[in-house]
């Protein structure tokens, strides 16, 4: 068998798997998630088109729900990572079949982000408001740094090479086993990997079926975790997984390429605006914690 139709292949039992869990754990709650309102789909929409041309969609999500004050923080994670992960399940099946990409690195990679993101979805899902806040407010700033430098054309420009062996693979394993970590906590792991790839000396076009593998294979493993706990906002998370599919498919085969150096830096603007918002609310929430005793003791 092809190996990346044997990929394909997990990959669409793994999101049967995620639709049946997502479903049975909503009908125990007890839940009535209802339709996604215009907004929920738009954010959707908007994000994962973006996402689908290498912009990443969490941080503009995370930027588009504080603006409009649409779904609490402390589930804002979980949120991203269950309503985001059908639209990137469509993704990787289109790029994997586009992009030719070494396949000991592709699984290698893929593995290291899904152990990542299962260690840090534990933590995370159970994380208070404030320590979310925290933990998202400086993710953020650390993502736009990251963008900024990009733009900048700041990183090596990457080579030819379709994948990597020994010492180098070992440091993309390493680096994309924190990447998916971070994943749950809500940096997207787009722009990160594919400056990794560029800085392994490998063809930048690669990081395309590399980053949306890892983002497909790693997102069920940890949403099911923040699902169990509670930790998401089902119809916000529907409403992004409504919108999304469809914008991945006009952006892959219709639009393909935009030129996207102004969008970048409204991006970058955006994300920069929902760091410090959040690290602000982070510390109200401090002061407000440390009220409460204060008016107890009275």
């Amino acid at each position: 068998m092809n190996p990346i139709a044997g990929l394909l292949g997990v990959l669409g039992v793994v999101t049967a798997v995620f639709i049946a869990g997502w479903t049975k754990a909503i009908k125990k709650a007890g839940q009535t998630v209802g339709f996604p309102n215009p907004w929920e789909l738009g954010v959707g929409y908007f994000t994962n088109f973006l996402d689908t041309l290498g912009i990443g969609s969490f941080a503009t999500t995370t930027a588009l729900f504080r603006f409009k004050k649409m779904v609490d923080d402390r589930v804002i994670p979980g949120t991203l990572n269950v309503g985001h992960f059908l639209p990137t399940v469509a993704q990787t099946f289109i790029y994997t079949t586009l992009i030719e990409v070494d396949i000991p690195t592709l699984f290698s990679l893929i593995a290291a982000a899904v152990l990542g993101a299962w260690l840090g979805a534990g933590v995370v899902a159970r994380w208070p408001k404030r320590n979310v806040q925290i933990g998202m407010g400086m993710a953020l700033l650390v993502a736009a740094i990251l963008m900024f430098m990009t733009q900048m054309n700041l990183f090596p420009g990457g080579g030819d090479a379709i994948g990597v062996r020994g010492t180098k693979l070992a440091i993309g394993v390493a680096a994309n086993f924190v990447l998916g970590a971070l994943m749950t906590l809500g940096i997207g792991l787009y722009a990160p990997c594919m400056i990794l790839i560029s800085l392994l000396g490998m063809n930048p076009k690669a990081a395309f079926p590399i980053m949306m593998g890892s983002c497909a294979f790693l997102m069920p493993t940890g949403s099911l975790r923040f699902i169990r706990e509670k930790s998401y906002d089902a119809k916000a998370s529907l409403g992004l997984a409504i919108g999304g599919v469809p914008a991945v498919l006009i952006a892959a085969y219709i639009v393909r390429e935009l030129p996207l150096y102004a969008v970048r830096w409204l991006v970058i603007v955006v994300v920069v605006y929902a760091a410090v918002s959040m690290l602000l609310s982070a510390r109200a929430e401090k002061g407000l914690q440390g009220a409460i005793p204060a008016a107890a003791r009275r």
